[in-house]
């Protein structure tokens, strides 16, 4: 490889941009091409905070920020208009921001914009889109809701210890430098018998810090810096458990954070990993203490059958990945835990989690708490915990999701606390270009970092107490029945659940039911008919996209009226049972800060019976243009009126909904039949599924069919839906496809064909998700077509390289043969070996400028016009040539014969440089 010098020109360069899988802030998982198609582009074209730099293998795209953009778990994703380009990473500054050009050209270089968690981080946070409404104020807080019986914030009667214990690095399949195995135990030391487990696993965040306030996200720390200790900043939890009787672990993961930069999965599977080495090392220490570090020891033996597994935000989908493979064991290759399962999780607690995959376990209960003020994960993804779960199983795992209002991401964790924690910490929650009204800080709506860590805790332990004690009385915190923990005041906590004790009656899909007054709309669609139009502001947690848009699979129903008395009719292809219902519950949303939505709700029975059960009250949530409010509201109505009109409650055949009041709208998300209580879980022998990824290369003539490698493994047979992204287009077909554990039926086949042309690496993306009866594990994976045909041969020819002065040197680059994607390169400006080289003040001012990025004066030979300067080629794909051209400009000056020699270079497919042929030009005075 030889040294090229850097391009400065404003000539058109085709991008290789790598791009991979979406759907959120440093390094995120490797990035894949979607697109074979070049583009070209100019440097001087694109928008302002962005360049290109370097070449060959160096070559990045670099969009840099006017503040710092701190480490967090949402990924970190540049697009061009509503197309991913791909992933990239930052620099140690926090500002920078580079996505290495190492793979196949893609996507049009238009519109760029940075993403993370679905916010802009590259415009003004109060921009609006184009024709879209003003941005909406938050309303006044509404009254307390009622308080429940029991009040699980409250500290218990055990006396506590603690500690820390650190053992052997592990190594997990992927990453080069060893993981930390240290943690902080807190536990009770007079409680009788073995005590339930809870572990603690932080999210991605700085990984280390020194005296001087720098911090770094690399792993392990370099001399002179020290590990950010995030796993001690749970202690505010763990303390209130072991309180009352739980023993609790929290974990580091900086050695995950610290290289999960390349991991397609954003880590999930590093951190499940670790979790589970935990897990398998308490289990050790419950059969033998003896072998147990002193502070496990010092607190109440652990009862591994009852374990809770508490995630912060890549730590949730970390612990929903754990509680996964200890149901269902991943592949071997890429677990890096070995021993067997000796414990069963009860529970899992998710706080500001990522879902990147939107896999969540449907068979163990859930608790995700939606932080209002989330800056990082910022479109509340985390509500796929509950939303992904819905037919997926038996439906009897309690899946709620609790909405905070006025809680950002970081301050759940004390170390993330500015004030609180030993390294610098900040607040999470952007600042834009103006106070926020309802999440900016010091606003009276905004929880300061003590009210939210208190909030964060009571409903720790009410997940604790309802999925791990069996306490049914903590249930209506969770549920969707509005009532509140005192503990959690001042905050305001709004609560909604699917599973435990309901029966679908509406789950919208366009396949099992029909809409009249209203209609089924796409959750995540780019276009003005999606559930949100796009240029509605603020977001909804519902409708968090994925890998695709639009994505199939996802509905609500979408509800508008002019005035009272307009109709929505829900009507399933069959009749719906919900025999044994105390009431039916309905997920409604309506616009933010908007109060007093009324909707009459009815039913009818396959007989043409009708009941009108009563009103659902709806009020919207607190929200601005930046926050993620459009979220469902849980309203009950009894189904009394049915029972006594004589309805025959197995026959449901229609849901009625009717406007009461003025102009309005609303989706509904879902319906059930609910009845009190918590069953007993019990999870099903369903068949996992992972994807794997294929390298092939394209061979030189007919056509090949491969099929991506699909692992089916555990027990049963199921349905999952798979996609497979348009290598070209970018654009997705999708299909339902049975899956059955053991067999290798699960067929994606992508059809190659061959050639003799040189082209670009391309690559198929296929995603994975359970629709019913299975799981998934390894979501994505993919086929990768390898060029396999040598560069054309490149040679260059005098068109005029001996001109009079005014007139313009040129030459002309050919091919052997037309390729399939751009190449691309340049001519490096070389001293001249004899005679007077060309000058700055001989040539073209305003190509001067716009070639090679300078000014004419001072005068200077070519060759030091700035570092390296080249002038930069292309050919795009099908051409066989091209003219490259130098004009000259006429002078009074009788002077002698000037020079210019030029070198030829060209990238290939890689980006690896290609020296080529010197050519020399000459320009006489004129006479």
């Amino acid at each position: 490889m030889i040294r090229v010098p850097r391009l400065v020109t404003a000539g058109t360069a085709a991008l290789a941009l790598a791009v991979g899988l979406p759907v959120l802030a440093y390094a995120q998982p490797s990035a894949e091409p979607i697109s074979s198609t070049p583009q070209a582009h100019s440097d001087d074209r694109l928008p302002e905070g962005w360049r290109l730099t370097g070449s060959g293998a160096d070559k990045q795209l670099v969009w840099r920020s006017s503040d710092r953009v701190p480490m967090g778990d949402a990924r970190v994703e540049f697009y061009a208009g509503d197309k991913l380009l791909g992933r990239p990473t930052a620099d140690k500054d926090g500002r920078t921001f580079r996505l290495p050009l190492t793979e196949a050209p893609a996507g049009s270089m238009t519109e760029l914009q940075v993403l993370a968690g679905g916010r802009r981080l590259d415009a003004a946070a109060t921009d609006a889109a184009p024709g879209g409404p003003r941005p909406i104020a938050p309303a006044a807080p509404a009254a307390p809701l009622p308080a429940n019986k029991v009040d699980p914030g409250k500290p218990g009667k055990y006396r506590t210890a603690s500690g820390e214990y650190g053992l052997k690095s592990v190594r997990l399949p992927g990453f080069p430098a060893p993981v930390e195995m240290r943690a902080t135990v807190v536990g009770p030391v007079d409680a009788p018998g073995r005590r339930p487990v809870a572990l603690f696993l932080h999210g991605r965040h700085y990984t280390c810090y020194n005296a001087k306030g720098e911090i770094e996200g690399g792993w392990p720390c370099r001399t002179g810096m020290k590990s950010v200790p995030s796993y001690r900043g749970y202690l505010h939890d763990q303390k209130l458990l072991a309180s009352q009787g739980y023993v609790t672990v929290s974990i580091s993961a900086n050695g995950v954070n610290g290289q999960d930069d390349n991991a397609e999965d954003g880590g999930a599977q590093a951190r499940s990993s670790l979790v589970r080495q935990h897990l398998g090392d308490w289990a050790e220490w419950a059969a033998d203490r003896s072998k147990a570090p002193a502070v496990v020891r010092k607190v109440a033996p652990a009862d591994m059958d009852r374990v809770l597994l508490v995630g912060h935000s890549r730590g949730g989908e970390g612990v929903n990945r754990a509680a996964l493979d200890s149901l269902a064991q991943p592949p071997a290759g890429e677990d890096g835990y070995k021993g067997p399962v000796r414990w069963k999780v009860r529970g899992t607690v998710l706080i500001g989690p990522t879902i990147f995959g939107q896999n969540p376990v449907p068979d163990v209960p859930s608790m995700t708490i939606l932080p209002g003020c989330d800056g990082d994960v910022s479109d509340l993804q985390g509500q796929i915990f509950a939303d992904g779960t819905r037919g997926v199983s038996s439906g009897t795992a309690l899946h709620s999701s609790v909405y905070m209002v006025g809680a950002n991401h970081n301050y759940f964790n004390t170390e993330w606390t500015p004030g609180q924690a030993q390294a610098p910490a900040d607040d999470d929650f952007w600042p834009g270009d103006k106070p926020d009204s309802l999440c900016s800080a010091g606003k009276k709506t905004r929880l300061t970092a003590k009210q939210q860590q208190k909030a964060g805790s009571t409903y720790i332990a009410a997940a604790a107490r309802l999925f791990v004690a069996g306490d049914d009385k903590v249930r209506p915190l969770l549920d969707g029945s509005n009532l509140r923990a005192p503990s959690a005041d001042p905050a305001r906590v709004y609560t909604h659940a699917v599973g435990a004790n309901r029966t679908p009656l509406v789950v919208p899909d366009p396949s099992a039911a029909s809409v009249t007054g209203g209609k089924m709309c796409l959750q995540v669609d780019h276009s003005p008919a999606a559930c949100l139009p796009p240029t509605t502001k603020g977001a909804s947690p519902h409708f968090a996209g994925w890998a695709m848009s639009p994505e199939p699979g996802r509905h609500a129903i979408a509800m508008g009226w002019p005035k009272a008395g307009s109709t929505t009719r829900v009507t399933p292809n069959r009749p719906v049972s919900v025999k044994g219902a105390e009431s039916l519950a309905l997920r409604v949303i309506v616009p933010p800060n908007t109060g007093g939505t009324e909707l009459d709700v009815a039913i009818t029975d396959a007989s043409g019976r009708r009941a009108k059960l009563g009103k659902a009250r709806v009020d919207g949530l607190p929200g601005t243009d930046r926050t993620a409010s459009y979220w469902a509201r849980e309203v009950r109505v009894p189904l009394t009126a049915a029972v006594r009109a004589k309805l025959d409650l197995k026959q449901v055949k229609a849901l009625e909904l009717t406007a009461r009041g003025g102009k309005g709208k609303a989706w509904l998300m879902d319906a059930w039949g609910w009845r009190p209580g918590t069953p007993a879980v019990r999870p099903a022998a369903l068949p996992r599924v992972d994807l794997g990824r294929l390298k092939v290369e394209e061979g030189d003539s007919g056509t090949q069919t491969h099929r991506i490698p699909v692992r089916v493994s555990g027990k049963g047979s199921g349905t999952i839906r798979l996609s497979v992204i348009d290598a070209k287009t970018g654009k997705a077909t999708s299909r339902v496809v049975t899956v059955k554990a053991g067999s290798h039926d699960v067929d994606v086949p992508i059809t190659v064909p061959g050639n003799t042309r040189y082209g670009s690496e391309v690559t198929h993306n296929v995603f994975a998700k359970a629709v019913r009866g299975a799981v998934v594990g390894s979501y994505a994976g993919g086929l990768t077509v390898q060029n396999d045909d040598p560069m054309p041969k490149i040679t260059v020819e005098p068109v005029a390289d001996r001109v009079t002065e005014g007139q313009k040197l040129s030459w002309r680059v050919k091919l052997s043969q037309a390729a399939d994607l751009e190449i691309e390169g340049g001519f490096s400006v070389l001293p001249v070996k004899g005679g007077t080289e060309l000058s700055t003040v001989d040539v073209d001012k305003t190509w001067l400028e716009t070639a090679l990025d300078q000014k004419p004066n001072p005068a200077r030979p070519l060759s030091k016009a700035g570092d390296d300067p080249s002038l930069r080629m292309s050919l795009p794909a099908g051409k066989l040539s091209t003219v490259v051209s130098v004009p000259t400009v006429k002078d009074k000056l009788a002077e002698k014969d000037e020079s210019l020699r030029l070198r030829l270079f060209t990238f290939d497919e890689h980006w690896e440089t290609h020296p080529g042929v010197e050519v020399t030009g000459t320009v006489r005075n004129a006479k």
